[in-house]
């Protein structure tokens, strides 16, 4: 399972309603989401999280379904589909590694509400050794080229509500970084939250482009540990607008490149299922 994205221009309003549950955007951030799409070429996401499941599925001799938040093929078309290829327990995985009850909380209730049958919900893969070790790959594979004055993992922000009615989002996501950092060699390292919405309340920080401006950094290296997918918060929020941001700055500004279907990650959602498996002993 995955957030979802448009599947063309045209289809940016729906999705847009349908993220604010119904609730039409306004005219100027409807043309401000159209933009950001405009500028990326549109998203890649589905067909992404289309051929990791297609390589999951290869990789596990498992049946794999793909059901999306937002867009087609939704989380309950994916549980329909399962259900008349005969499947009686389902494995539930959100591609997401942290917990955070709006989000992949909300995966578990659509999909529950979806599937009337055996399901093993998978809350987040923070702490596994296989993501751990596949994240600190692409930081190997990025500290080749150049070593930064400064890393900065990132994550997409929530409203800081979470924080007071216990949410572990945050904590999983420093507990991961500090996993990843133990026993590599790495630049100095914070962590920042990227792509908060503009919703009248406060979210959670640093910002990015905030926590570069105070570490004053001139070369600067971004692992974006909360995503495991090229989509809208990489490919604009990362590529263009921080670049555009940086360049102003005289900043050099680059990132670790994304799991997308790299065996590595494939890998190590394999590992992920099978230990989900083990534990209600298939």
């Amino acid at each position: 399972m995955a957030y979802g994205s448009p599947a063309s221009e045209a289809d940016i309003a729906t999705y847009f309603t349908h993220i604010r549950g119904g609730r039409p955007p306004s005219p100027d951030a409807l043309e401000e989401l159209t933009q950001r799409y405009r500028a990326i070429g549109g998203s890649p996401l589905t067909e992404v999280t289309r051929a990791q499941a297609a390589a999951l599925a290869k990789r596990t001799g498992l049946p794999t379904f793909v059901g999306m938040k937002h867009a087609a093929p939704f989380i309950d078309d994916g549980a329909a589909e399962a259900r008349r290829a005969g499947i009686e327990r389902l494995v539930g995985l959100p591609l997401a590694p942290h917990y955070a009850h709006m989000s992949l909380g909300a995966y578990q209730r659509s999909l529950e509400a979806a599937w009337d049958r055996e399901l093993i919900f998978v809350p987040g893969f923070h702490d596994h050794p296989a993501f751990i070790a596949a994240v600190q790959s692409l930081l190997t594979d990025a500290l080749l080229d150049r070593i930064p004055d400064r890393l900065f993992f990132t994550a997409h922000s929530l409203p800081a509500r979470i924080i007071a009615e216990g949410d572990p989002y945050r904590d999983q996501l420093l507990q991961s970084c500090r996993m990843v950092a133990s026993g590599m060699d790495l630049p100095k390292w914070d962590f920042a939250f990227q792509s908060a919405s503009h919703t009248g309340e406060p979210w959670l920080g640093p910002d990015l482009l905030e926590a570069i401006d105070r570490a004053g950094a001139r070369d600067v290296l971004v692992c974006p540990i909360g995503f495991v997918a090229d989509h809208l918060e990489i490919l604009y929020d990362l590529d263009v607008e921080a670049q555009k941001c940086a360049a102003e700055k005289g900043i050099r500004i680059r990132r670790t490149r994304s799991f997308n279907a790299s065996t590595a990650f494939v890998g190590a959602l394999a590992q992920v299922v099978a230990d989900a498996l083990v534990l209600v002993g298939r």
